[in-house]
């Protein structure tokens, strides 16, 4: 799951600018997923989703602590850290939270809706690339 979350963060495309773009910029994969993930579940459903994945990856990137996830599903907190994740760790914590983040949906909602859910977000990534049907739904998201 590791390794297609770094694919999906570092072959990402800009999209296009919100206004609170600014804010957002450092969980691009989390605002690329919102809508989609709030139309299926609702504000709070996806609230509640990323909260869990940060609370997960928080135990293996430890400055993920310090960032909030915000009523409407944006994440903050990231100007707060007393020293910022240089661009390795910054990396490394998107990785790991968007993996969290992809092993719940497989969890949830299953390999197929989240295949088809990613394929949407990111059309640019093959098909056979989202094969969730091998992910155990136990099995830590390494």
């Amino acid at each position: 799951m590791r390794s297609l979350a770094k694919r999906l963060m570092v072959e990402d495309p800009p999209g296009p600018k919100s206004p609170d773009a600014e804010i957002t910029a450092a969980f691009p994969a989390s605002d690329r997923l919102r809508p989609y993930l709030a139309t299926l579940m609702g504000k709070g459903g996806f609230r509640a989703l990323l909260l869990r994945a940060l609370a997960l990856a928080s135990e293996d990137v430890l400055w993920l602590r310090a960032v909030q996830v915000r009523a409407d599903g944006s994440v903050e907190g990231l100007e707060a850290l007393p020293t910022p994740p240089d661009p390795i760790e910054l990396l490394e914590g998107r990785v790991v939270l968007l993996a969290q983040l992809l092993g719940l949906l497989v969890a949830f909602i299953g390999p197929g809706l989240t295949s088809r859910l990613v394929g949407e977000t990111w059309p640019h990534i093959s098909p056979a690339d989202l094969d969730f049907s091998h992910e155990g739904k136990n099995e830590k998201t390494k």
